[in-house]
């Protein structure tokens, strides 16, 4: 029975991506009625990885009990990234990215800043462990294990990767070639979010595991923050338009190119930077909480050992 309910919610997320079409990519200015990108290259994976969210929690629930090994917010928070890859690639940000650098911005922050720690949140690889056959657990556990493990250990990578896939798609020839081609336009879209997975998975590890340093991840953020800062400051005191492209498309919207331009700096320089200063306060707080622990003489060491001298036999 639960194999076919899982059968079930695949063809169903299949169906939800095999007819759609990128409707709202084209010469047209978008209203918030029209503000739709119904593109298979985003709705067949999220509609996948929900479904299979859905029937794995489930079953972890009826198992264990509802609330047991993810808790109800956990998998609010993972509904919450689902979300804003919503937000971000069906309705409205893709479509008005295309004619103004804030809405673009903005959609770059939820894909890397926003939706990744949100959807890890619930853990979501153990939960979809449990939507597969069962004879599939032991490979996809140690496949999952392996890939983690690389994952959690390059922290310094993943933050310069992280950096790097920000900057560099923010080059006015880069974003000029991303609205250009469609399959440009997407494989940016996934170099955010999968740039935006491994810097926080590898935050939410040493969140998690008491035996790592909070050191490095603190340094990882405060770089992090830094960058994003140095880019939306450029952007927003800036006095001249950087993106020809947009000069020419956001007057279309009504918008003053250089007001569109300063505002996508805002963007990048203050709320996207919130879930960044969220996690390092988060991690300072866990690290001075287990230096305490450490220092209570309850948690130092366990009582020692003393064998214990058998009574008189009865």
């Amino acid at each position: 029975m639960s194999s076919s309910w899982s059968c079930r919610a695949l063809a169903f997320a299949l169906c939800l991506g095999a007819p759609a079409v990128a409707l709202a990519h084209g010469d047209h200015v978008p209203t918030l009625a029209t503000a739709w990108t119904l593109s298979p290259w985003f709705l067949l994976p999220a509609s996948v990885l929900l479904a299979l969210y859905t029937v794995g929690l489930a079953r972890l629930w009826r198992q264990a009990g509802i609330g047991r090994g993810v808790s109800w917010l956990q998998a609010g928070g993972f509904g919450a990234g689902i979300l804003a890859l919503f937000l971000a690639g069906v309705w409205p940000l893709d479509a008005y990215g295309e004619w103004s650098l804030a809405a673009h911005m903005a959609q770059h922050m939820l894909l890397l800043a926003l939706a990744p720690p949100l959807l890890l949140s619930g853990r979501p690889m153990g939960v979809v462990a449990h939507a597969l056959p069962s004879r599939w657990s032991p490979r996809v556990h140690r496949a999952v294990a392996g890939l983690k493990s690389r994952v959690v250990a390059g922290l310094g990578m993943a933050t310069l990767v992280h950096v790097g896939v920000m900057a560099l798609w923010h080059l006015p020839a880069a974003t000029g070639a991303a609205l250009a081609s469609e399959g440009v336009h997407w494989a940016m879209h996934g170099s955010f979010l999968l740039a935006g997975l491994w810097f926080w998975t590898a935050m939410l590890h040493r969140l998690r595991d008491a035996s790592t340093g909070a050191g490095p991840a603190l340094l990882a953020v405060v770089a992090v923050m830094m960058a994003m800062g140095f880019m939306g400051a450029l952007l927003t005191f800036s006095r001249r338009p950087l993106y020809d492209v947009y000069a020419e498309r956001a007057p279309a919207l009504g918008l003053d190119v250089l007001a569109d331009q300063q505002l996508a700096g805002l963007v990048m320089w203050v709320p996207a930077c919130l879930p960044y200063l969220v996690g390092g306060l988060w991690l300072m707080a866990a690290w001075m909480q287990r230096a305490q622990r450490r220092q209570d003489p309850a948690y130092a060491a366990p009582p020692p050992f003393e064998p214990r001298t058998p009574g008189p036999q009865a």
